[in-house]
């Protein structure tokens, strides 16, 4: 073996828990840092988590079941529609894949007319905002 191959098994140690270890290291001295800026400043520790607690304001999305269903689906059609076309036609694997990238483009268009045709008729009936 020559000392550039014994090197490897180091390299991947090093390499392995280092780079874990040096962005935790950073987290925690970024955080250190941040707090002692804010003691510099005279902030509170009240007025520090009050600002750090804000939290932002997010729309649940109540089809989203709806969404991952659709997509699975044509998910589905679009590899049994590419092995029975490969077992008859004798397609090349890229004209296979592209159809199934296809399948999965127009059941995401059929999840975005369900959901826009949904949430049409729930903002009419008072009961939804357009955000979702």
């Amino acid at each position: 073996m020559s000392f550039l191959e014994n090197l490897i098994p180091i390299f991947a140690i090093v390499f392995t828990f280092g780079i874990p270890g040096l962005i935790i290291f950073w987290a925690i001295y970024t955080k250190h840092r941040e707090r002692m800026r804010l003691i510099e400043k005279g902030v509170t520790p009240e007025e520090a988590k009050k600002y750090f607690n804000v939290t932002p304001i997010r729309y649940r999305n109540n089809f989203s079941a709806l969404k991952f269903g659709i997509i699975l689906l044509f998910l589905g059609l679009g590899i049994f529609l590419a092995n029975i076309l490969s077992e008859i036609y004798n397609f090349g694997d890229g004209v296979l894949f592209g159809l199934v990238i296809l399948f999965i483009g127009a059941g995401f268009l059929v999840y975005y007319v369900i959901v826009s045709r949904a949430t049409k008729n729930l903002a009419e009936a008072g009961k939804v905002s357009e955000k979702n």
